[in-house]
């Protein structure tokens, strides 16, 4: 076969040796609908440019933990016994005072010459050991009204509303520091929102009202009366008297270490005798006792008298004024039947009525 020429070739093929370049069509897309809800402001925002400022660098503050090893809790019995009266005390045991000696002690530095306070309170530290019933298991804060039979100026604003049923009570309590005193109809009061129950700091009241005061547990909630709280009681003059002029305390546990809780209080100020003093302390000791769980081993751990400003702390043997468990278990037994006796002759006079 013969090979064609190049005059053939452009015969056969006259595109390919053209000079002239016929242009490409290019075909525009035309949108007759609206663009993407938000794609124009999301077009317009990636054009900003975002400017990154740096942090300063913050030194972050270390919590107030406990330091390895560290505890509140406070035992030096291991410790030996002092020989004399002149030791170093980190080395030997605390000496346990007499509840006299210690107030005489307090006085000393409260005495015009030094501090010039001999007003000033009397208080008392007690530690606490908080574990309950079952491992892991630890008891709540509480907070109580132990009764003082030498009353002083505790400088707290209490108010106290009492429910009865004894209509020739009511004067009683009112004098006796109660802002209200009454029976169904103060109930009544308290539900038509006459009265808040929740401007009055305790609430006391008579078992011959328990039934009619249920309607009013919600609005109570932990004031509700009940006999290990000690505001339901047969003598309710005494029972107001108590938590008007009483000594408020509360068991507070530890954030860390929930075995272990505190209690601070008044128990009276160092004008007063030492007698009253101790007595006041002797009825404080003895309700925070009755708040032990029931279980093994010790509940108070310790008791401290002190007064500010001064930094002297007396330790103090609690144990010489605790009950005994039978006198405790006897009293608690009367005061139950007592109050059995007492419900059962108020139903009696309302039916006999």
């Amino acid at each position: 076969m013969s090979l064609l020429t190049k005059s053939a070739f452009e015969i056969i093929f006259p595109s390919i040796f053209s000079k002239t370049i016929t242009p490409s069509i290019f075909v525009t897309q035309t949108r007759n609908y609206a663009a993407r809800k938000g794609y124009r402001e999301q077009k317009a925002k990636s054009k900003v440019k975002v400017e990154v400022t740096k942090s300063k660098f913050q030194v972050k503050k270390k919590e107030n933990l406990p330091q390895k090893g560290s505890t509140r809790k406070f035992d030096d019995s291991w410790k030996k016994l002092a020989s004399d009266n002149v030791y170093p005390q980190k080395y030997y045991q605390w000496p346990v005072y007499n509840f006299e000696d210690a107030i005489k002690a307090h006085r000393e530095t409260h005495h015009p010459q030094l501090y010039n306070q001999p007003n000033a309170y009397v208080h008392v530290t007690v530690d606490l050991n908080m574990a309950g019933e079952k491992k892991n298991k630890f008891l709540e804060n509480f907070t109580r009204v132990a009764f003082a039979p030498h009353k002083f100026e505790h400088g707290e604003e209490r108010t106290i509303i009492a429910f009865t049923k004894l209509p020739e009570t009511v004067p009683q309590l009112k004098e006796a520091g109660a802002l209200h005193a009454g029976g169904v109809e103060l109930i009544k009061q308290i539900q038509n929102g006459a009265i808040n129950i929740q401007d009055f700091q305790y609430v006391i009241a008579h078992p011959n009202i328990l039934p009619e005061l249920t309607v009013l547990r919600g609005l109570m909630k932990k004031k509700f009366p009940q006999t290990r709280s000690g505001n339901l009681e047969v003598d309710l003059v005494n029972t107001t008297l108590k938590f008007y002029h009483g000594i408020n305390y509360t068991g507070v546990k530890d954030e860390y270490e929930k075995d272990f809780g505190t209690i601070d209080t008044r128990i009276g100020t160092l004008n007063m005798e030492p007698s009253e003093l101790e007595e006041n302390f002797s009825y404080f000791i003895n309700d925070v006792y009755q708040q032990r769980p029931k279980r093994a081993g010790g509940f108070i751990m310790r008791t401290v008298l002190w007064s500010p400003p001064s930094g002297e702390k007396f330790k103090i043997d609690y144990n010489l004024y605790l009950k005994s468990t039978e006198e405790t278990n006897k009293s608690n037994d009367e005061v139950d039947v007592n109050e059995g006796e007492e419900v059962v002759e108020e139903k009696e006079r309302v039916v006999a009525g």
